[in-house]
């Protein structure tokens, strides 16, 4: 169900979504045309992989040679002859990179992520990554159409990109994706050109694309929350949403924080490679474990069934044989609680999201959607089901192309921005100084850190100063404004304004000091803001130290869109002025 609205632009204009996930990427793409109705379609076509057709989608890997140039991407890192080549002349594989752009203190085993090649770091491979994908979507829409590369160039320089990316990013992750849309090409470094590199998480591009094909819609109608499960390869996304319905039409709303759990697919083989290394040890198929990991991940992972006795993995010759392993024929068999305890992990961290969802969910939920390439798995859906119908939730899962869900719904966002409101994920603000008061207790427990400020003020520091409280519904358009100020010796001093943006990450609804729990305090980024002309304005103060200069502004933080938006606003001449304000991660 394509948007139903023509497209009333002066112009063609090329939209391009991107899905790189951690095992595989996908595109999909909208060419918007004067007076015709948009039509969302995947990239359906990479090297080596043409036979593919449909939804494919497109293996993460990239090969580097010894001298640390990329030679081999996607499907072609897979062909015998290339893995041949990259063993014999000592090439490394980079895998999972995502997983190493992910937030500081996610929670995940280290170890459980594959080293990057030497001398590489995330954004090196992730900029790689995103210049192969835009070559492949590339030679594919000049290929689609009459007259390609001649419309290719006419498009080139006006397209917007949607890149998807889990629920628990932020700026730091965003400011990084940019940077490497950058450097691999697909936008020129200008502020201008930012501007068409668009982010979303990969919960509500999922929202998007259920409702863009018609699914769940009964639920939300009727005005009951569903909440998207979109089970990936290395993270599974939750978050929960209502239907809204104004005068202007209907839009969805978030009703409970949304998670990102590491809890995708590829936890569910590494928990299988640790049995193995330890069942093998010490027998011959010791150094076959990683292999037999392998051929479990590929063949008997998505179709191991709870109501199957016994799993088997066929991972070696007729002649291979062991009573002591199970294996019979070069097949090994394995008890089926202990495959299910490969993915009870996963079970467990989602069935708990889903519960935390609904008691924090501000309407009742009836329905929970399973997408993703995870959603595959037989067991993981037919145990998400038994849990949680036993509470009152159904559970679907679309027949087919689940795995193109986030590149369709990055497209549908852009078309269509469905989500009109969010649920901030933590408390936002900055740390000031405040004015010492003795019958304060916990300024008299901070006494031997005040000092005396320019204006002759005994101040206190490391207060917290919250800007906007987490579990707050935030509309697209509203905005969050505190006002501060600053003081200084010479107004030349006060010619710009550089502010920490934290993100408080502790359970405290209240926090006030960052002296306190100051490992959940970490700098989302930094406002830097030319205050220059203001500072023309400033007059000299008296102070108990001498004179003094004072800046007041409003930092103006906005937080409803995917991306965030700050600025810093003060009054010159009775007239608001705001300042573009540079984001720095």
């Amino acid at each position: 169900m394509a948007p139903k609205i023509a497209f009333t632009g002066p112009a063609p204009k090329l939209i391009l979504g991107i899905d790189i996930g951690t095992t595989f990427s996908g595109m999909s793409f909208c060419l918007l045309e004067p007076g015709k109705l948009p039509e969302i379609l995947p990239v359906t076509r990479f090297p080596a992989q043409d036979h593919i057709g449909g939804d494919s989608k497109v293996p993460s890997i990239i090969y580097y040679d010894a001298s640390g140039r990329a030679r081999a991407f996607g499907a072609e890192a897979l062909q015998e002859s290339v893995v041949e080549q990259a063993e014999e002349e000592g090439w490394q594989k980079a895998e999972w990179f995502k997983l190493h752009l992910r937030p500081t203190g996610a929670a995940i085993r280290e170890d459980s992520v594959p080293p990057l090649p030497a001398n590489k770091n995330a954004l090196d491979v992730f900029t790689d990554f995103l210049r192969y994908l835009f070559g492949c979507a590339k030679a594919y829409i000049v290929d689609r159409y009459p007259n390609g590369n001649a419309r290719w160039i006419g498009l080139e320089s006006t397209i917007e990109y949607v890149l998807t990316h889990p629920n628990g990013w932020s700026g730091e992750q965003q400011s990084k994706m940019r940077s490497a849309a950058i450097i691999a090409g697909l936008i020129p470094n200008t502020l201008a050109d930012s501007e068409r590199i668009h982010f979303v998480t990969e919960g509500e591009a999922s929202l998007n694309f259920c409702i863009t094909n018609g699914l769940a819609t009964d639920p939300l109608r009727l005005g009951k929350g569903i909440i998207i499960v979109d089970a990936g390869g290395g993270t599974v996304d939750i978050t929960a949403y209502r239907q809204v319905t104004t005068p202007k039409g209907d839009s969805f709303e978030e009703i409970a924080r949304p998670q990102c759990l590491f809890e995708g697919a590829i936890f569910v083989s590494e928990r299988a490679h640790d049995y193995l290394k330890c069942k093998l040890q010490g027998s011959k198929y010791q150094e076959d474990a990683t292999h037999i990991t392998k051929c479990f991940d590929k063949n008997t992972k998505l179709r191991f069934r709870s109501t199957d006795a016994w799993s088997y993995i066929q991972f070696g010759r007729p002649s291979d044989k062991s009573e002591e392993f199970n294996i019979t024929s070069g097949r090994m068999k394995l008890a089926s609680d202990i495959v299910a305890g490969f993915f009870k992990p996963s079970l467990d961290a989602i069935l708990r999201s889903v519960t935390t969802q609904c008691e924090t969910s501000e309407v009742p939920i009836s329905s929970v959607l399973l997408v993703g390439g995870f959603a595959a798995s037989e067991w993981l859906h037919s145990e998400l089901k038994k849990h949680l119908n036993s509470q009152n939730l159904e559970v679907f899962r679309p027949d087919s192309h689940v795995n193109k869900a986030v590149a369709d719904g990055a497209i549908s966002f852009y078309l269509e921005a469905r989500v009109s409101a969010r649920i901030s994920k933590h408390t936002y603000g900055i740390e000031i100084i405040t004015p010492y008061t003795s019958t304060n207790a916990e300024h008299v427990t901070r006494a031997g850190t005040a000092f005396t400020d320019v204006s002759g003020v005994l101040m206190v520091p490391k207060k917290f100063s919250a800007i906007l409280d987490k579990d707050t519904r935030v509309s697209a358009t509203k905005e969050f404004c505190q006002s501060y100020h600053q003081r200084a010796h010479d107004a030349a001093s006060l010619r710009a304004v550089s502010l920490g943006v934290l993100h408080y990450q502790g359970e405290d609804k209240n926090p006030r000091w960052t002296d306190i729990e100051s490992e959940n305090f970490p700098v989302l980024c930094t406002i830097n803001a030319d205050t220059s002309e203001m500072a023309k304005t400033l007059e000299p103060q008296q102070g108990q130290s001498g004179t003094y200069y004072r800046i007041d502004f409003d930092v103006v933080l906005s937080f409803g869109l995917t991306e965030l938006k700050a600025q810093i606003a003060w009054i010159e001449n009775g007239v608001e002025k705001r300042g573009p304000a540079q984001l720095a991660y």
